[in-house]
């Protein structure tokens, strides 16, 4: 395979996606049989990661976990379906979204239980940034999540910087 196709100036939203499944284990859960949080933000983090990492072709690390919405508890015994693709890469960092759900295994009917929006910066075995290939987007969904990435990413420099400020104010470089 030649460097050109191993490392494409683009790919699409379609080859990044991945899939997992678990089953919740009372060792997942709290004192309700409910799947804890944590949990499932180590779930949601490594699903993203493989999305990433099938995009960047690269190691990757999470830099942040900006939103995450929990809308229904998780049971012991239920089945954690994860979906994540790639929704835009920028030059070094690109953002995944991922989507949750359990599925009942008596029934087979499936319910939303959270979705999640992390970045990651792809970086070489030295910790050092790599440049990103792009994202084509196809469906009108996937262009509607690329779009909206940007709007995220603006509002996470925009918070970021504001804290900073905070922080020059408040005398404290670091927190």
């Amino acid at each position: 395979m030649s460097t050109t196709e191993a490392n494409p100036p683009v790919r699409t939203v379609a080859s990044t996606q991945s899939e997992m499944t678990e089953v919740i284990l009372p060792n997942d859960a709290n004192t309700l049989g409910n799947l804890l949080g944590g949990r499932l933000m180590h779930f949601i983090d490594l699903t993203g990661a493989i999305a990433a990492y099938r995009h960047s072709r690269t190691h990757v690390v999470t830099a942040a976990m900006d939103h995450i919405d929990f809308i229904q508890p998780v049971h012991v015994g239920d089945l954690l379906i994860l979906k994540s693709s790639v929704n835009r890469a920028f030059n070094t960092s690109l953002e995944v979204g991922v989507k949750v759900w359990v599925e009942d295994p008596q029934t087979g009917t499936h319910l939303h239980v959270a979705s999640a929006y992390l970045v990651f910066v792809a970086v070489d075995e030295h910790g050092r940034r790599q440049k990103l290939p792009q994202v084509q987007p196809e469906t009108p969904d996937e262009i509607r999540r690329y779009n909206d990435a940007m709007l995220r990413r603006e509002h996470r420099e925009s918070e970021s910087a504001r804290r900073k400020q905070e922080r020059r104010n408040t005398g404290l470089t670091r927190v």
